[in-house]
């Protein structure tokens, strides 16, 4: 009997969405169908509906729509063309040199603006004809671009792991964003070098190498850019402002910089702020959905009979995490990042933190598993705006994008079970 309103959640979640019902109403729905079970119907309609509205009632949350705004003018302001600037002067010489300053500018953007859509959108339109221009193929300039917009979903400051805050009932939100970094440099390494095994294999010819004041003008035209990451984590970190104050000095300062740079204009601030509008409304209807959700499985015991199973199952620590990391990778297949956090958290966490895990560890865990998901079908956000801004197809860019796939699961299971890639810097810092 208790495993009954697991089987209704996951039948009629995945039923759902198999006939094509927006991933935020499917999560709705079959939240209200679970509650069936137990209660009648008006009780468990009006108790969802509740739980969605109380549930984005928090001030951590405030900053998600500043982000996305920071993020939108960063692309729109010409931080991105000055990032891409810096980077080119760093490894353009090397092999693949082209796809390697896509990984480390979507890794600068990704650290300042925490939007990998936004990330895959300005490098895929900025690097993308260069790319092809220089005889790049244009399935492997999509695949790179893809792959490495999603490390900015782990190098702070990342609404994701502000999400991940909230699901798993507090953890701090600088220990996060700094356990964030070497993940999240790892990853892009391990990208840069398929990348350049690849380019090597391929042929594609390599950049012009810069001199010191080559390297040192984009670095002075790139500061101003990087600053904003200084002021915002080092905020954070050093205790000035909480994560929220220091999105809104994000876009405060991301305003200033583009009207600078004479990128924005009065003409053009409505329609980023329309567009950020948009973009943060879809957001928050899928996180007071998921966390309606979550209330309701934690009202049906769900997560104690999750947990009861797996450690049943085993109760090693290197079993039960690579358990939880393919489901993790399969749910990231079918479903978006923000919903995934804020599901599975408190289905996972009470099982690993049984095992003696830090919920830091396992917070970047879940978001290195769920940054996998975006890179493929069905669902994958990611891949779908780096293909569409490639005009290419999905079909094609799946050859070049499996080794970068590859390398990714082994930079997760790295930091899977070396805990001290992620938790170095937060106990350096205290936090």
């Amino acid at each position: 009997m208790e495993y009954i309103p697991i089987l209704v959640l996951v039948l009629s979640f995945v039923g759902l969405l198999s006939i094509g019902t927006p991933v935020a109403w499917s999560i709705s729905i079959s939240a209200i169908l679970t509650m069936l079970v137990s209660i009648p119907y008006m009780p468990a309609a009006t108790t969802v509906a509740q739980r969605m509205g109380t549930g984005l009632d928090s001030f951590a949350l405030l900053a998600i729509p500043f982000f996305i705004l920071a993020g939108n003018l960063m692309n729109k302001g010409g931080m991105a063309h000055r990032l891409i600037a810096f980077a080119k002067t760093l490894v353009g010489s090397l092999p693949g040199g082209l796809a390697l300053i896509n990984v480390i500018a979507a890794m600068l953007m990704g650290a300042i603006a925490g939007s990998a859509m936004a990330s895959a959108s300005a490098m895929g339109s900025i690097l993308g004809p260069e790319m092809e221009k220089d005889g790049y193929s244009r399935e492997f300039g999509a695949a790179v671009n893809i792959t490495s917009a999603t490390t900015g979903l782990v190098i702070p400051p990342s609404n994701v792991l502000i999400v991940y805050s909230l699901a798993s009932g507090g953890v701090s939100i600088a220990a996060l964003f700094l356990a964030g970094y070497i993940p999240g440099i790892l990853t892009g390494l391990f990208l840069m070098i398929v990348a350049m095994v690849w380019a090597k294999k391929k042929g594609y010819k390599r950049g012009e190498r810069s001199n010191f004041s080559q390297v040192v003008k984009t670095f002075i035209d790139a500061v101003p850019s990087l600053l904003l990451l200084v002021i915002v984590i080092g905020g954070i970190v050093g205790g000035i402002f909480t994560a929220t104050e220091a999105s809104a000095i994000a876009v405060l300062y991301t305003v200033v910089l583009g009207f600078a740079y004479k990128e924005i204009s009065f003409k053009t601030l409505p329609q980023i702020l329309l567009d950020s509008s948009a973009t943060t409304a879809v957001v928050m209807l899928l996180i007071a959905a998921s966390i309606s959700m979550s209330w309701m499985m934690s009202y049906e015991n769900i997560p104690q009979a999750t947990s009861d199973v797996l450690l049943g199952i085993s109760d090693n620590k290197i079993v039960i995490l690579l358990i939880i990391n393919l489901i993790l990778l399969f749910v990231g297949i079918f479903m978006d990042m923000t919903p995934a956090v804020l599901i599975f958290t408190p289905i996972f966490l009470p099982v690993v933190t049984k095992l003696g895990m830090d919920p830091i560890h396992f917070g970047i865990i879940m978001v290195l598993n769920l940054c996998i998901g975006l890179c493929t079908p069905p669902v994958g956000s990611v891949l779908f705006v780096g293909v569409g801004v490639a005009k290419t197809s999905i079909q094609k860019v799946i050859k070049p994008l499996i080794p970068l796939f590859l390398v990714m699961i082994l930079a997760l299971f790295l930091i899977t079970y070396i805990p001290q890639l992620t938790l170095w810097l937060p106990e350096l810092f205290d936090l």
